[in-house]
């Protein structure tokens, strides 16, 4: 590796001490078969060859020697090396030197006459480092110095003063490569800052995956590419951990198997971790280790809790110093590698038989102390205390994190766990909630009853807070967690009386609750009246529903609602504050009561305001960061039904796979509104692509699966019944249609709209102008009601023979209709309406947005056009001119008698007269008359 070595070899070589210089600690290692070259460090390492400190820093077996040892042997060989695997004794200057210097002079580098070693072991004489320094600085090519295992020197800050001494006057030619399992004292910030420092840590040693399956397969094993992802995240990447596993599992029949499950706290990985890691620590280190491996990650008050200490602080820090396998994740949180820590678990359980329940109730305390919920509830459970466990989640209070959002399937399968003869009343509401997610309402109600009836009265709670644990710490918050469930259980089967009457009872419980204790109930605040809103929505009390999810979504304090118990206003305005915080705690409350909100406005025809809603619903999961609820639910159903107003049946189709995806449902099982708007909204898609058959199964699937009787909400009714008198007339079974109308009585205007157009093809006319002449106006609907209130009637006056009533109503259901550009009651109308603009193409001018549900692409059918009228042979008399002008006005015949201050009997005379001489029979077919004459 050098130049030739002018030294005698027979010259034996002593260190100051008199000792022989060992000459093992100048080789190289030997790479392993086994070894597999990781070109992206070596990369590192050869990068900036005139960088002059390396550091290759990483725990025990993390690679480190073999790493830089295949690096100076290879094609990217830095020049002339020289290795020296650093011992205990070298803390002594003396000694250290002496073994750099004849390092040096067995890797073949000549060294000056005047580079005699030093003289003493304790001391180093400052000449000697600056002829060494020198030397280096006066070579053409720089020599590469290899420190091996130099955290056994680590912390001798003579030797790492005069490491650096040396480095800095070498001008260039020393490079120093320091390979440690500790950081050394060396100023790294001066380097680094400089650019003259390169590093290679522990995550670049951690091997990658595709790194690791090189590695299983150097060892002849055959891994698939799950199995090895598997084993890398086990492991942590760390390389003995790897090659270890290795050799045991190629005496398995199944090494993919084997290591999918082998027992690493009893293998040579075990003995490996203990003996380098565990036991070259301090019995406090140890101890500490060994109590905080029941934690997926760690800190220093933790640490205090489960030691009884309170050193945790320094003694993490050391940890962390020495890579003895310690992460830090930040804000003074740390985590073990996974296997070290699984390796300690096995070994707790040697040392301190019965230990490690106890150490995970205790983390459980101070995590829930802490806010840390989550973690707290996997501690408990690990301690077997179920008690405890379902304590914490109605304390925290989270019982609403078991019934939906993000945390609802781990915490469900957590708890899937507890026994079924946990008591307490904590435990009830946890069965119960598990239930009630499955729509086994009746034991979900019985296993709240039971919880209620244990607690004492409600007068007599006060804070709660030194209640039995198995209780609830604070009985106020099993009783609002109750209340949560009710709501629910009310969601569930659509009872708006059952959900108010939980407003009640909640708003009684948090008058229990000290003022600092109201804080951290404002998610199930949210949640309870999110459910409210729901069930008041299914029983079609859209007012109260409109205003209780509002309190959900708006930052200010909602008013009472109109004849709502006066607790429910209490509770929205406790709900003030809810919507400040942008986290998905409160956000997917937000956004299921705007999405609510979004299918109230369309169901009272205001297509516009419900995309709003609904559009804000799905920005409000991009805001928080909740993109498993995007696409999903309500919002996305809605935006389905307004692209079909508009016939947009291809974005119809898109909106209508995204709300019905199974991945992202976060509310379907929880409400029937979303089960039966999906059925509704999936048949109405079938029909308008002419397929009414199927669309009828849809719904008759609908009544035999949905969770709560589709005839307790009056709108859901309405909306069945008229896509399914709809889907009969498309059939051309009139018959049908009205039979429908009287096994269900109509409720609402749109509703008694089919009926009048199923009566009116099935011939009765009357019956049918008699249905829509008891629809009065101005009753709020908006637009795509009234459009399909004024189409119905313009369809049914002319039939009846009045086409200019007919015109002006076409005329205004398209005024209503176009700023929306509502095509589907249009196409809905039928061919009458498509004969009529035939003839009189003047009423569809303007509206070009119709253009897309016209025949032969907006092209009226070529229908033959009317004679032209021909004229009075007998003109008006003046009289007969004022009823005919009055007739235009839709005035009765005694309001024109009262106009003209006439007899009625004389009105009728008139009116039979002109009738007559415009040789008509209809009051309609007389003002159409009269128009084409120019009389009007």
């Amino acid at each position: 590796m050098g130049d030739g070595d002018r030294r005698d070899p027979t010259t034996e070589v002593l260190t100051p001490g008199g000792d022989p210089v060992l000459a093992a600690r100048f080789t190289v290692p030997v790479i392993p078969e086994t070894f597999v070259r990781r070109p992206r460090l070596v990369a590192q390492l050869t990068a900036g060859p005139r960088t002059p400190l390396t550091l290759v820093e990483g725990p025990a077996g993390a690679g480190k020697t073999c790493l830089v040892a295949d690096w100076i042997t290879g094609p990217d060989a830095p020049g002339p090396v020289a290795w020296l695997t650093v011992e205990p004794e070298d803390n002594e200057p003396g000694v250290f030197w002496t073994y750099v210097l004849e390092a040096v002079r067995r890797h073949g580098i000549p060294l000056p006459d005047t580079l005699t070693g030093p003289s003493r072991a304790g001391a180093v004489d400052h000449s000697l480092l600056t002829r060494l320094a020198a030397w280096l600085s006066g070579r053409e090519t720089p020599v590469t110095l290899v420190l091996d295992d130099f955290d056994r020197v680590a912390d001798s800050a003579e030797v790492a003063d005069e490491l650096q001494f040396v480095l800095r006057h070498a001008d260039g030619g020393l490079r120093l490569v320091v390979i440690s399992r500790t950081r050394p004292l060396l100023p790294l910030h001066r380097y680094r800052a400089a650019g003259e420092f390169i590093e290679v840590d522990a995550d670049n040693l951690a091997f990658r995956t595709e790194e690791a399956a090189a590695l299983v397969a150097a060892h002849g094993l055959a891994l698939s590419e799950d199995g090895v992802r598997a084993l890398t995240e086990r492991t942590g990447g760390w390389a003995a951990g790897l090659r270890l596993s290795a050799l045991e599992a190629q005496r398995a029949d199944d090494p993919e198997y084997f290591l999918g499950d082998f027992d690493a706290g009893r293998s040579t990985l075990a003995d490996f971790l203990l003996a380098e890691v565990l036991h070259e620590r301090p019995a406090e280190a140890q101890d500490l280790l060994l109590r905080t491996s029941i934690l997926e990650r760690t800190h220093p008050g933790l640490a205090d809790a489960l030691t009884g200490r309170d050193d945790a602080e320094p003694v993490l820090a050391e940890l962390l110093r020495a890579n003895a396998f310690l992460e830090p994740l930040g804000h003074s949180w740390y985590r073990l590698n996974p296997l070290f820590a699984e390796v300690l678990r096995v070994h707790l359980r040697e040392r301190s038989p019965g230990l490690e329940p106890e150490l995970h109730r205790t983390a459980s305390a101070w995590l829930s102390a802490a806010g840390l919920l989550d973690e707290a509830l996997s501690h408990a459970a690990e301690a077997g205390d179920w008690e405890l466990a379902a304590a914490e989640l109605v304390d925290g209070p989270a019982i609403g994190r078991l019934l939906d959002g993000p945390d609802a399937g781990r915490l469900d399968g957590l708890f899937a766990g507890m026994p079924p003869d946990t008591p307490g009343p904590a435990a009830d509401l946890v069965r119960a909630a598990r239930e009630l997610t499955r729509h086994d309402v009746e034991l979900g109600f019985a296993y709240l009853r039971r919880a209620e009836e244990s607690l004492p009265d409600a007068g007599a709670v006060g804070d709660g807070r030194d209640g039995p644990v198995g209780a609830g710490r604070d009985a106020a918050a099993v009783r609002l967690s109750s209340a949560l469930l009710r709501a629910l259980g009310a969601r569930v089967t659509g009872s708006a009386d059952m959900a108010e009457a939980a407003v009640e009872t909640a708003a009684e419980a948090e008058r229990t609750l000290h003022d600092d204790r109201l804080e951290p109930f404002r998610e199930l605040r949210a949640g309870l009246l999110t459910d409210v809103g729901a069930a008041q929505l299914w029983e079609g009390r859209f007012e109260a529903a409109h205003a209780t999810l509002s309190a959900v979504v708006e930052t200010v304090e909602t008013t009472a609602l109109d004849g709502a118990p006066s607790d429910i206003a209490s509770l929205h305005a406790g709900s003030s504050d809810m919507a400040e915080g942008d986290g998905p705690s409160t956000a997917r409350f937000r956004y299921e009561a705007l999405g609510r909100i979004a299918l109230i406005e369309f169901l009272h025809g205001r297509p516009g305001r419900a995309e709003s809603h609904a559009r804000a619903a799905l920005a409000e999961t991009e805001r928080a960061g909740l993109p498993e609820l995007a696409g999903s639910g309500a919002a996305e159903l809605v935006l389905a039904a307004v692209a079909m107003d508009r016939h947009d049946l291809p974005a119809a189709h898109d909106h209508l796979d995204r709300g019905a995806a199974p991945s992202a449902r976060s509310d379907a099982p929880r409400d029937p509104v979303v089960a039966a708007l999906l059925a509704l909204l999936r048949s109405r898609l079938l029909h308008a692509e002419g397929d009414p058959r199927a669309a009828l199964r849809v719904l008759d699937e609908l009544a035999e699966r949905t969770t709560a009787p589709v005839d307790r909400s009056p709108w859901v009714s309405d909306l069945v019944t008229t896509a399914t008198a709809a889907a009969h007339l498309a059939e051309d079974d009139p018959k049908a249609a009205v039979e429908v109308f009287e096994k269900r009585p109509p409720h609402g205007a749109e509703c008694r709209v089919a009926e009048a157009r199923a009566r009116l093809a099935a011939g009765q006319g009357e019956a049918a102008l008699g249905i829509l002449d008891g629809l009065s106006e101005g009753r709020g609907e908006g637009p795509a009601v009234v459009a399909r209130v004024l189409l119905a009637r313009a369809q049914t006056v002319h039939v009846l023979g009045d086409t200019v009533t007919a015109e002006n109503l076409v005329l205004r259901a398209l005024a209503a209709a176009r700023p929306h550009h509502l095509r589907r009651p249009f196409l809905e109308a039928g061919p009458w309406l498509w004969r009529l603009l035939a003839r009189r193409p003047a009423l569809a001018r303007g509206h070009d947005w119709l253009l897309p549900v016209l025949p032969r692409n907006g092209a009226v059918p070529d229908l033959p056009q009317e004679d032209p009228p021909e004229p009075l042979t007998t003109p008006l008399s003046e009289r007969e001119q004022d009823a005919l002008e009055r007739l235009a006005q839709f005035m009765t015949t005694l309001e024109i008698a009262a106009d003209l201050h006439l007899s009625v009997n004389t009105v009728k005379t008139h009116l039979k007269t002109l009738y007559r001489k415009l040789g008509v029979t209809r009051r309609g077919e007389a003002v159409r008359r009269a128009r084409e004459l120019g009389l009007l």
